[in-house]
C-alpha cells in the first residue's frame, strides 16, 4: 500500500471491491439459474423424444428378435456357400463374415 493513501481513499476502495463482488456473485446467480432453466428445459424434450421414440424401438427389437435366428440360419448357409465356392469369399470378406471351414482332405497314406 502507498503510505500516502489516506484512510478515505482506502475506504472507497474498500466499498468498490464489495461492490464489484456482490456484483458478481449476483451474476453467478444469474447464469447459474439461466443454465438450471435450461438443462431442465432439454431434460424434458429428451424425456418427450424418448417417450416417442420407444414405441417404434421396440417394434424393431422385437421384429429383430423373432428373426434373430433366421439371420443366424442365413449366414451360416452364405459362408458354407463361400467356403465351397472360393469366388465368393470376397463378398464375405467385405460384409465381415467368416467363411466356414472347408472340409478337412483326408491325408495321404505312407507308403512303408
Amino acid at each position: 500500500m502507498n503510505e500516502t493513501a489516506s484512510s478515505s481513499e482506502i475506504q472507497g476502495q474498500i466499498a468498490a471491491l464489495r461492490r464489484q463482488s456482490f456484483t458478481l456473485l449476483l451474476a453467478l446467480i444469474i447464469v447459474s439459474g439461466t443454465l438450471t432453466v435450461f438443462l431442465y428445459r432439454q431434460a424434458s424434450l429428451t424425456r418427450r423424444d424418448i417417450a416417442s421414440v420407444k414405441p417404434q424401438a421396440t417394434q424393431i427389437i422385437q421384429a429383430y428378435t423373432q428373426n434373430g435366428q433366421n439371420i443366424q440360419n442365413f449366414v451360416k448357409e452364405l459362408s458354407a456357400f463361400g467356403a465351397t465356392h472360393p469366388d465368393f469369399q470376397p463378398i464375405l470378406k467385405k460384409y465381415g463374415i467368416a467363411p466356414a471351414a472347408a472340409p478337412a482332405a483326408p491325408a495321404p497314406a505312407r507308403k512303408k
